[in-house]
């Protein structure tokens, strides 16, 4: 029965890391839920639930060595030294995890402590990618054309000069073409790539960790304060522990325009820039940029991070469209990572729940800028958008 060991505590996105160290300073009480879901209908084969049993077994073990403390204290001086004393000592707990396989169909759920909880999505995501794939005896490109792939991309986002990261653990094909594309992209000399999501692989390759906060940040708000506070206050506690760094703000949990609502002049100039992630990026350009016009800032002192689903000939649209009206970045995740001649899989892991001190649980709603995305229980999207005065779109 095959299992995939992870090598790192740190095999995981940035935006975990920089997460639980606010949730451990802000949120020690809380418990939450998180669901596997299935968006693109993948067929598991016999024996997958309990291959997947013991891969997430094997995480028990891992832990942060003084090597990974050290790197993480010289690059990262914006987190907290007792966080890293607290993650040199947190270890994985594989009970916190439900795996059912039924059929072809999988049900994966965790559930526990918020701050120690977070670090499992997006590792779990990569097991059950790598393992769909040799389970089902997929046979990829070989190394070479893997590797001519990713320069042949790198060349091209050089000459478009725009700066991008790799953004790909959570539907990555392995560990090891993800480590494969990340050293590529490393060697290249006259190119444009900032970084990467995966601390792991930064640590490895002398790079910069990029990420900031992800939905569940805004969502978790949502259920603890209120729909209509949820942005303000999940903004505001940001910048009450990164002070000014860490300054990118996701813009799409509960639609950009209830964003833009409390993205006030204050967060507007706090704030670097945001992060794009559903609806129509052009759009959310100009959305944007009328924005910060608006509240009488210069656009282009301020960026704009697309990380949408994105290949070639969406960055070089977007590069166009935005020349000489707001910077642009660019966060590649998939199609780095999982470009090797098989279809990549489309699956997620969403906080559901929230359960506050002595309090019963609370669903947890998502409202991207596409209806496809919505997660949660039709009830709370339904009152979600009642309080927030969205329109279907």
């Amino acid at each position: 029965m095959p299992i995939v060991q992870l090598r790192s505590i740190l095999d995981n996105d940035f935006y975990k890391i920089t997460m639980q160290n606010a949730v451990v300073k802000i949120f020690p009480h809380q418990k939450v839920k998180y669901k596997f879901i299935n968006r693109g209908k993948h067929k598991f084969p016999e024996g997958f639930g309990k291959s997947l049993r013991k891969s997430v077994d094997s995480m028990s073990y891992l832990r942060l060595t003084k090597a990974e403390k050290k790197f993480m204290i010289k690059t990262c001086p914006y987190i907290d030294l007792p966080y890293l004393d607290f993650l040199e000592g947190y270890r994985y707990d594989p009970s916190e995890v439900k795996i059912r396989q039924m059929g072809n169909d999988l049900d994966v759920s965790v559930e526990g402590l918020w701050y120690r909880t977070i670090l499992w999505e997006v590792p779990l995501l990569a097991l059950i990618s790598e393992l769909h794939y040799v389970m089902n005896h997929l046979e990829r490109d070989a190394n070479n054309i893997v590797i001519e792939k990713t320069i042949d991309k790198a060349n091209f986002l050089n000459l478009l000069g725009v700066n991008f990261a790799e953004f790909g653990t959570r539907r990555r094909h392995s560990f090891n073409v993800q480590d494969m594309v990340v050293k590529a992209l490393c060697n290249k000399c006259d190119t444009t790539f900032i970084g990467t999501s995966n601390v792991y692989f930064a640590m490895k390759y002398h790079i910069k960790p990029i990420g900031t906060h992800a939905h569940e940040w805004f969502m978790f708000h949502a259920a603890e304060y209120g729909f209509k506070m949820a942005n303000a206050i999940a903004l505001e506690h940001w910048v009450d522990v990164y002070r000014g760094d860490l300054g990118v703000a996701l813009s799409d949990t509960f639609t950009t325009e209830v964003f833009f609502r409390q993205f006030d002049k204050k967060f507007s100039k706090l704030f670097d820039g945001v992060r794009h992630d559903s609806g129509d990026p052009l759009e959310f350009a100009d959305k944007t940029i009328a924005h910060y016009t608006e509240n009488g800032i210069n656009p282009l002192f301020k960026y704009i991070i697309f990380s949408d689903g994105l290949n070639l000939e969406k960055v070089e649209e977007i590069t166009k469209y935005c020349k000489g009206k707001i910077g642009v970045s660019f966060g590649i995740g998939t199609n780095l990572t999982n470009d090797v001649g098989l279809k990549p899989m489309n699956i997620v892991i969403k906080l559901v729940g929230v359960q506050a001190q002595n309090r019963e649980w609370i669903p947890t709603v998502k409202l991207s800028d596409e209806k496809e995305k919505y997660t949660g229980e039709k009830k709370m999207i339904e009152l979600a958008k009642e309080f927030l005065s969205i329109k279907d779109h």
